[in-house]
């Protein structure tokens, strides 16, 4: 599902380390594949060891980054740790940069409409959603950017470099009923992005953030019925997405074509929005 195969000569990033949060499934692991496939050494992070194994995506996050690295002869590192805890995003930093070196790109991909207590908050409207619900849902989206992404900006701008690639959502234009909560801290992760962007310019960081639509990672297509003709690959853009066509794009904002790209979101949905952003 997450294979990428990259020509050796198309290694674009070589030597530059990466750290990929949310990354031992779904959207996170095409990240980092593809990131390792471009020559990057890559830090893999995720909130639970068995994580991977939750959705029939792998079994371990140990496994999932040893596999990454063999995979394309990158150098990788997995990382546990809750990006909601400032004590634990700096050790995550710390423990990349000790195995791997200065984290050059960020892609901050953790996050979910997660509840309290796990699963989808039911219900998650803007009338009764549990307090404790939607503290959890804006911190594992909005508090953990905000979070993850100074940790970032603190090591990058002394080096006058660096890529920041926040991973938001198509819900965050457009108001969802039964999914309120989390449209609102995708929109909060939009503009705390491109305010970030404004205040890094000056140290020559560029920070960017992908919004996908639906997406047929294995939570997708283990939590919901899809009708098997959104589930083609070609002929039509109305269908779901797969993990590649979302994932590859990290390229254009990791590499040499967004060197003058930053402040900017792009929605790979295929075109299921067509407004402005």
């Amino acid at each position: 599902m997450h294979k990428v195969t990259q020509d050796m000569s198309e290694r674009l990033l070589e030597g530059k380390v990466a750290l990929v949060t949310g990354a031992g499934r779904g959207l996170g692991r095409g990240f980092a594949e593809h990131l390792a496939a471009l020559g990057c050494l890559v830090g893999v992070h995720g909130m639970r060891e068995n994580g991977p194994a939750e959705y029939g995506e792998g079994s371990t996050l140990t496994r999932t980054a040893a596999e990454i690295g063999e995979t394309h002869n990158s150098k990788t590192c997995r990382v546990l740790g809750d990006l909601t805890c400032p004590e634990q995003v700096q050790r995550v930093f710390a423990e990349v940069t000790e195995q791997l070196g200065a984290v050059d790109i960020l892609i901050h991909n953790a996050g979910g409409d997660i509840a309290a207590a796990g699963g989808k908050p039911n219900p998650n409207d803007c009338v009764q959603i549990k307090q404790e619900d939607v503290q959890s849902v804006l911190n594992r989206n909005l508090l953990s950017t905000i979070l993850v992404c100074q940790a970032a900006a603190k090591s990058m701008m002394p080096r006058k470099q660096g890529r920041i690639l926040t991973i938001s959502s198509i819900s965050a234009f457009r108001g969802i009923a039964n999914s309120a909560i989390y449209a609102t801290a995708k929109a909060g992760v939009v503009e705390y992005t491109r305010c970030l962007a404004e205040q890094l310019r000056p140290y020559n960081i560029n920070v960017n953030t992908l919004a996908p639509g639906d997406t047929r990672t294995g939570r997708f297509l283990g939590t919901r019925e899809v009708p098997a003709e959104r589930l083609a690959t070609d002929g039509t853009l109305d269908r779901i997405g797969q993990v590649d066509e979302v994932t590859r794009v990290c390229e254009f904002f990791a590499g040499p074509l967004g060197a003058f790209v930053t402040g900017q979101v792009l929605r790979v949905d295929g075109g299921s929005q067509i407004w402005p952003a």
